[in-house]
């Protein structure tokens, strides 16, 4: 007889995986992966349309990133629509909706279907989290690498608080969303001038922010070993 305990972290896994997939192929059917490409189709929905151009952008830009398109496009194409200030505020916020909506469908969905599949693993990460919530989330998204929904949806089977992991994440999101919205707003820039200071400060940014981050991600190893042999003497 099925013991429906048992059954009902795989019924919320399989919500799961089912609600990604049906955005994925939505996503899919709209063309929003090809339509994001096209600079001009982004500018016919939010140029002249006031507070409903900037909650279109809010609203495709977390729902791209939510789905894995990489944040570096977007942030790009909000420099390109509204410039770099606003392109970068914007994308950031947008793409902070779609790290909470990962996030939350993995907690809500996956999380009981991970810990019995995975628990060990689970632990692993949720002790890394717990040493510094925002300060970890801001770690991670400051380094050039790893998979922004992966991310997400990693970080949501684990206890560590949303507000804190969105909080940090938003923060971490930041440099290089200034760098490619800098870098779109020099693509749009009418002068060669313009454009190629832009390109210059984006250039420049991006190779401060993976400083920025490379720098983090030591001061994490030094802790972590310092951390492992406190554990060790204890």
């Amino acid at each position: 007889m099925t013991n429906p305990s048992g059954l009902k972290p795989v019924l919320k896994g399989l919500a799961m995986l089912a609600i990604f997939g049906g955005l994925i192929f939505l996503a899919r059917r709209l063309g929003l992966e090809s339509h994001l490409t096209d600079r001009q189709w982004l500018l016919a929905q939010v140029q002249g349309h006031g507070a409903a151009g900037v909650l279109f952008f809010l609203g495709i830009t977390g729902l791209a990133t939510g789905l894995g398109v990489p944040r570096q496009l977007t942030a790009f194409l909000g420099g390109y629509a509204f410039g770099w200030f606003w392109g970068a505020l914007l994308a950031t916020l947008g793409t902070a909706l779609g790290c909470a909506l990962d996030f939350s469908v993995a907690r809500y969905l996956g999380r009981d279907f991970v810990l019995s599949r995975f628990g060990k693993r689970a632990a692993k990460l949720n002790a890394f989290l717990h040493t510094g919530p925002i300060r970890t989330s801001l770690a991670i998204r400051l380094l050039p690498v790893g998979h922004n929904l992966l991310t997400s949806v990693a970080a949501g089977v684990t206890s560590i608080p949303a507000r804190y992991f969105i909080l940090g994440s938003a923060l971490g999101y930041v440099p290089q969303n200034l760098v490619f919205a800098i870098f779109g707003d020099g693509v749009g820039a009418e002068s060669a001038t313009g454009k190629a200071l832009s390109i210059g400060v984006s250039v420049t940014l991006l190779a401060a922010s993976a400083w920025l981050g490379m720098s983090v991600y030591r001061a994490y190893k030094r802790e972590g070993v310092d951390l492992e042999e406190t554990q060790e003497e204890e």
